[in-house]
């Protein structure tokens, strides 16, 4: 199946409840591999499927099992397992996003060195889907704490992975005991004779798949990755925008809601930029593209699909401001620049969670991607500067400035003031409403390492009766870190960092203490911002807030140590998260 022949996911047959959430974002075309993948297993079929990390697996076998599973049987139906307890919390997040809008849907991420009793009192409420590493999975299952007789699906991801780790013998146990009349889907980047027999013992008449990888050297585009930590992505695009020497870019976004909602950001920033998605007509997007052809544009925020054959080359930039879902997708979208033998320049946006998509990246383009540091403030004055010196030059050679020098010498004489003092009077006035040195509101350092346990540290100390704790919907899963956190509502709820209390980070969600008295409108605007990809839709959380609500937290030596107690009728940290955006591919 041809890139250009894929179909829709309206093609695909999948629940309403499922698409529902594609269409909500905006997702446009499957993966090849999804593209293959999902009606087999819509059917039933079992599945043994050879794709690289990277290629959008987990969507891939999510999206048709979820299509098809019962959300009102409080029984484990989907087991899901995978080498690493980074991969497993990855799965569990996109499958819980995936399903937003199945009523009552649980999946639990099990793996081994996480607290046994918060897995069983998961267990106990009934989850429809298990996420896990083989080794915890077998312990809960010879504790008979895990009970598979309603199981309807098991997925063994990155087979081979399993086979280098030691857990091949693991995984074969683990499907012995699983129910015989189910389905099966095996993935594994590649084929080893373990794998085979693995799969030719435990799947029935498999539909096979192998999707190639396209690789590629892209030796005239410098890559550099920049990891979300700290700063709004939004910031930190700001940032690169103003030191750059860029002629023409194009940022990558995944959805088509998302250009225009960051088209229209930048250009508010004073940035000469346009959405380029599915959505718009063939004329608007020729229109767009001839704009950003003839330099009257000269940035373009688009998908994947809406790029797809792009050529322009006065792209010296491309920005991957949505890390994308696999690797094919990355090449094309920097492949965008570097053309007709000119260099470019590609830059990542990778958070914590999403490393094993770049590594995956490294692999395919055969390339080490480079950490990159964003400009210091220092760096965007002496670009601003150099800027400035340069219309001055401009001007000098352009125009005819006989009628100014005579005005400026007739100030001069009037008021008997040097030629240096009226100069720099005149350049503060050009640069008065975008100064040449950015002050602390337009441009905010970047933290110390330190600084969120000095601001914990501070605000221990802010008087408990001022202070009102706010659940986020957030967490340890989504790759989040406290400075994300403070930047987002520091930046977006135009709130002091001093205002913001302590910060406690769950697996799902987080807690943060905010002032008693915030607006109503401000709590509205929070509740849609985007943090690590998922909105905060923060709320009041209750069991902190009421008296005698059970938490207690305390200080220790500047960090936060946890002395939380969980009390009959307290929120208690869950995987269930309500009101999340955006599924994960």
């Amino acid at each position: 199946m041809s890139e250009e022949n894929l179909p829709s996911f309206a093609d695909l047959n999948l629940a309403p409840a499922i698409f529902k959430v594609i269409d909500e974002v905006g997702y446009e075309t499957p993966s090849p591999i999804q593209a293959q993948s999902i009606p087999p297993l819509l059917a039933g079929r079992d599945l043994l499927g050879q794709a690289q990390t990277g290629t959008g697996k987990t969507a891939a076998f999510s999206l048709p099992l979820l299509s098809g599973l019962n959300p009102k049987l409080k029984a484990p139906q989907i087991l899901v397992l995978t080498p690493t307890r980074e991969l497993a919390l990855q799965v569990a997040e996109a499958m819980q996003t995936y399903s937003r809008h199945l009523k009552g849907f649980q999946v639990l991420p099990v793996y081994g060195g996480q607290n046994y009793t918060q897995q069983l009192r998961q267990l106990q409420r009934g989850v429809q889907a298990v996420v896990g590493t083989p080794g915890r999975i077998q312990d809960h299952l010879n504790r008979g704490t895990l009970k598979l007789d309603k199981l309807s699906c098991v997925v063994v991801d990155e087979a081979d992975e399993m086979l280098k780790m030691g857990f091949i013998d693991d995984v074969e146990a683990i499907l012995e005991f699983a129910p015989k009349e189910r389905q099966t889907a095996l993935f594994s980047a590649t084929m080893p004779k373990e794998v085979l027999q693995v799969a030719r013992k435990h799947l029935k008449d498999p539909v096979e798949i192998r999707i190639k990888s396209k690789t590629s050297t892209v030796d005239k585009i410098s890559q550099h990755f920049w990891q979300v930590k700290g700063l709004h992505k939004l910031d930190a695009l700001t940032r690169i925008l103003e030191a750059e020497e860029i002629d023409g870019m194009i940022i990558f976004v995944r959805t088509k809601i998302a250009t225009v909602e960051l088209a229209e950001k930048l250009e508010a920033r004073g940035f000469s930029s346009a959405a380029l998605n599915g959505d718009m007509t063939q004329m608007l997007r020729e229109k767009t593209i001839e704009r950003l052809k003839d330099g009257s544009l000269d940035i373009v925020v688009a998908t994947d699909v809406a790029a797809r054959g792009l050529d322009v080359k006065r792209i010296s930039h491309v920005v991957n401001y949505d890390i994308p879902y696999d690797t094919e997708a990355y090449i094309h979208r920097i492949g965008r620049t570097g053309r007709a033998g000119r260099e470019g320049k590609a830059i990542l946006f990778v958070a914590p969670r999403e490393k094993r998509m770049l590594a995956a990246i490294e692999r395919a383009t055969r390339q080490p991607i480079k950490p990159m540091a964003l400009p210091s403030r220092k760096d965007i004055t002496d670009r601003r500067i150099g800027l400035f010196k340069e219309q001055i030059a401009e001007a000098m050679e352009s125009q005819d400035l006989e009628f100014f020098e005579e005005l400026i010498d007739e100030y001069q004489s009037q008021y008997d003031v040097g030629h240096r003092r009226i100069a720099a009077t005149l350049a503060y006035l050009v640069q008065k409403e975008r100064p040449l040195q950015p002050d602390e509101k337009e441009l905010v350092d970047l933290p110390e390492p330190t600084r969120d346990d000095r601001r914990s540290e501070r605000s221990a100390k802010t008087a408990d009766s001022d202070m009102q704790t706010y659940r986020i919907e957030v967490g340890r899963i989504h790759g989040v870190e406290p400075g994300n956190i403070v930047g987002a509502i520091s930046n977006e709820g135009k709130m002091k960092s001093s205002q913001i209390g302590r910060i406690k980070l769950f697996d799902s969600f987080s807690l943060v203490d905010l002032p008693k008295d915030l607006p109503e409108e401000k709590l509205h605007k929070l509740k849609t911002v985007w943090v690590c990809d998922e909105q905060l839709q923060i709320s009041l959380d209750r069991s902190a807030n009421q008296a005698g609500g059970g938490q207690r937290r305390s200080f220790n030596k500047g960090k936060f140590s946890d002395r939380r107690g969980f009390k009959p009728g307290g929120r208690k940290p869950g995987f269930g998260r309500k009101g999340s955006k955006g599924p994960r591919k």
